[in-house]
């Protein structure tokens, strides 16, 4: 775990510094991953997410802490989980309030699930974190594909890559030890109209 983290917002940080999260030793002391998150965002004055490995009496899971000014706020699951994945799944969306932003949370196999990126936009968020062990060939295409469709700025920590991709449709990478991203979430909306068949006909008299 670095002593410190730059000066940002929000730091996105892979699943290496926290590795494997045991609750039970948590909880009791043997061990002090969390306390050691916690206390990286207090000295550094920013929240943090950060990718974790968690195990709960033998039911794991592929997780995202998230702490900030000091406090752990949550952790969230990853939702989705294919055949033959020796994981559980989780049962909530990770929508958070950190830096003064609405942050959504996108964690490995909920990338190839456009309903919960989708989901997260229509909750507000202003920007969606993903947390991937390790990227694929797709994953920066759906990350650029996501932030044009939904209008929110996607950022995602692969592996040894660090991605950026904002609502036009752009994607920036990066191989750096740290990466700073600068983002401006705006909530632009638009009034789209569709034509369905049959509803609502008896009531409102049209034929």
């Amino acid at each position: 775990m670095p002593a410190s983290l730059p000066e940002c917002d929000i730091a996105l940080i892979g699943f290496g510094y926290l590795g494997d999260v045991d609750y039970d030793a948590e909880l009791s002391g043997r061990s002090d991953k969390l306390g050691q998150l916690t206390r990286l965002t207090r000295r550094s004055g920013c929240a943090a997410v950060c990718g974790c490995r968690t195990d709960s009496r033998g039911l794991k899971r592929k997780s995202a802490a998230v702490a900030e000014g000091g406090r752990l706020l949550g952790i969230t699951d990853m939702l989705h989980v294919v055949d033959g994945e020796n994981y559980k799944s989780g049962a909530y969306l990770g929508l958070y309030k950190l830096g003064g932003y609405r942050v959504g949370l996108c964690i490995e196999n909920d990338l190839h699930f456009p309903e919960s990126i989708r989901s997260l936009s229509l909750c507000g968020c202003n920007i969606v974190l993903c947390l991937l062990e390790n990227a694929g060939q797709m994953s920066p295409l759906l990350a650029r594909a996501y932030a044009y469709l939904y209008g929110v700025p996607f950022v995602m920590s692969a592996g040894n890559c660090a991605y950026f991709a904002d609502i036009a449709g752009a994607i920036v990478t990066s191989t750096s030890p740290f990466t700073l991203f600068a983002a401006q979430p705006k909530n632009n909306y638009r009034i789209v109209c569709t034509r369905e068949r049959g509803a609502f006909c008896e009531e409102r008299g049209d034929y």
